[in-house]
């Protein structure tokens, strides 16, 4: 007997079934608002589809943020019947997502993420008895304290960054985004795992490249909520239209294996050596004894090593190709930073941490970094595990929360142009430190139980190679080969996590005596 398929009716029915659905969230969502308080204001969508069709799927924060020049600081929107919630300003962000953290820090379940292979990831997890103990891993081995202690580590990076910057030919695009992503991955490696990277084609590099790569462009919030309204769509063939994804989903999955277990298993083979350097993965055996840990904590142990090797490996290397861009494009920035640090460290010398108080300029060129263009425009979106009530509006439960960092760094106190790249408007008129403002609070960390535990590593790091590279190179406009300069107009990836696109520049040497003690400690 042949069965057939009434494609018509199959349509029909799908529809009928997503309809059901949504009446049935609407009714439970009008129950569990006796005070019948509106939603946040936002801009109307149609029937069961909702806002599917007005958002820009290729940069959804310039959406959501001339939405919030129409509705507000908090607006509401829904897709295929999820609640969504954008939070445009930081005050909203910090009055929900920081004070009432308890309701504010789940996370939007979908099998996209099972189906890429990294629902394991911390950032992945929902507000479960899984995830507070990762939160208790990361206290445990990424606490400031601890990640002070790798401050020479950074210096030596950093100074090994620059020489291969000077040994390249930094006129090609992309040059200086190799090296940033080189110095980025070692550091990493080395605090996650204890694991050195001599090589710039290290193999565990390049995975997680790729695995980064696919997690931007494939794993939109956007999507997961397609998939888990149409969770039908899980098992159509990779040929049919629109399923292109889940054939990059299978080899995601196989790259995810690899980079959770092959640098754990090596990590974990040093510590029963006894041969480790000080890690992550070493304090964890360090701060159990033997025989107290079971399988559930080693997993754990395991996910959240790799939440930071991924998570750390191209956030950073990205804000820095930032920072580098906005040297190119604004040249007396990048002056005056450098006539500070000769003027506090000494032309002769080399920075260190202990000159970081008093650069005052280089640190708002930092926290500047990070405002200009957040590698992570829409952060990571929370959900409501209740519903809540702020402001006169109602938000249900289950509402996916996205903070758009995109809208808040142009939220600008200042009379000048958000998009400038201007540090000043991180000082006071005396030319200090505004005291308002830091970079482990950037809204580029998030915010609440949900903020970023590996930001004082990337701060850390990142301080150490902004300092290291001011002071010792600068950075140029390439030249064509008439040697005139090649303008550079600042483009940006799309995705979850955005960089500059590659851009030719010139690096030189602004300082012999300081390139003779790079080589020297090198040589060392």
């Amino acid at each position: 007997m042949v069965c057939t398929i009434d494609i018509p009716l199959a349509v029909t029915a799908v529809i009928s079934v997503i309809a059901a659905a949504i009446l049935a969230q609407r009714s439970a969502r009008k129950q569990a608002n006796p005070s019948s308080l509106p939603l946040p204001p936002g801009p109307r969508g149609l029937p069961l589809l909702g806002n599917l069709f007005d958002i820009n799927s290729a940069r959804p924060w310039l959406t959501y943020t001339a939405w919030s020049k129409k509705y507000g600081d908090i607006v509401y929107s829904s897709l295929l019947g999820q609640d969504y919630i954008i939070i445009n300003s930081v005050k909203v962000a910090r009055d929900l997502l920081e004070q009432r953290s308890s309701i504010y820090s789940d996370r939007l379940t979908s099998t996209l993420y099972k189906l890429f292979g990294v629902d394991f990831l911390t950032v992945i997890l929902g507000n479960t008895e899984e995830w507070k103990l990762h939160r208790k891993l990361f206290n445990l081995t990424l606490r400031t304290e601890v990640i002070a202690g790798h401050r020479d580590l950074y210096l030596r990076r950093a100074h090994e960054l620059v020489l291969n910057i000077m040994r390249g030919s930094t006129e090609s695009p992309g040059q200086v985004e190799e090296h940033l992503t080189n110095f980025s991955a070692a550091i990493i490696m080395a605090v996650t795992y204890g694991y050195e990277v001599t090589s710039q084609e290290d193999p565990l590099v390049a995975r997680v490249r790729k695995l980064n790569k696919m997690i931007s462009s494939d794993m939109s919030a956007e999507r997961a909520v397609v998939l888990t309204a149409f969770p039908l769509l899980r098992y159509l063939p990779g040929w049919f239209p629109g399923m292109a994804f889940k054939r990059k989903a299978s080899y995601c999955k196989q790259l995810a294996t690899e980079v959770r277990d092959i640098p754990f298993n090596h990590a974990k083979e040093q510590v029963v050596a006894g041969i480790a350097s000080r890690s992550m993965v070493s304090d964890f055996f360090q701060s159990y004894k033997e025989g107290d840990t079971d399988d559930n904590l080693e997993r754990a142990m395991k996910d959240t090593a790799t939440t930071v090797f991924i998570a750390g490996a191209d956030s950073t290397s990205f804000s820095l190709l930032t920072f580098v861009l906005a040297m190119v494009l604004y040249p007396e920035i990048q002056t005056r930073a450098q006539e500070e640090i000769d003027a506090v460290v000494g032309q002769d010398k080399l920075p260190g941490f202990e000159h970081r108080s008093s650069l005052p300029y280089v640190e708002a060129v930092l926290r500047e970094t990070l405002r200009w263009h957040s590698v992570a425009p829409l952060g990571m979106p929370h959900a409501t595990t209740e519903s809540d009530t702020y402001d006169g509006y109602y938000i249900p439960k289950g509402a996916v929360m996205v903070y758009n960092v995109w809208a808040m760094s142009r939220a600008s106190s200042e009379s000048d142009n958000a998009d400038r790249f201007n540090p000043a408007r991180y000082l006071l008129p005396n030319g200090q430190l505004s005291p308002k403002d830091s970079f482990s609070t950037s809204p580029s960390f998030g915010f609440g139980r949900r903020i970023c535990p590996g930001r004082f590593l990337a701060e850390g790091s990142m301080w150490a190679a902004v300092v290291t590279m001011l002071a010792t190179l600068h950075f140029a406009k390439a030249l064509d080969t008439d040697g005139r300069e090649v303008e550079v107009t600042p483009e940006f990836t799309t995705g979850n996590v955005v960089h500059p696109i590659p851009f030719g520049c010139r690096a030189t040497s602004r300082s012999a005596v300081r390139e003779r003690q790079l080589r020297i400690e090198s040589n060392s």
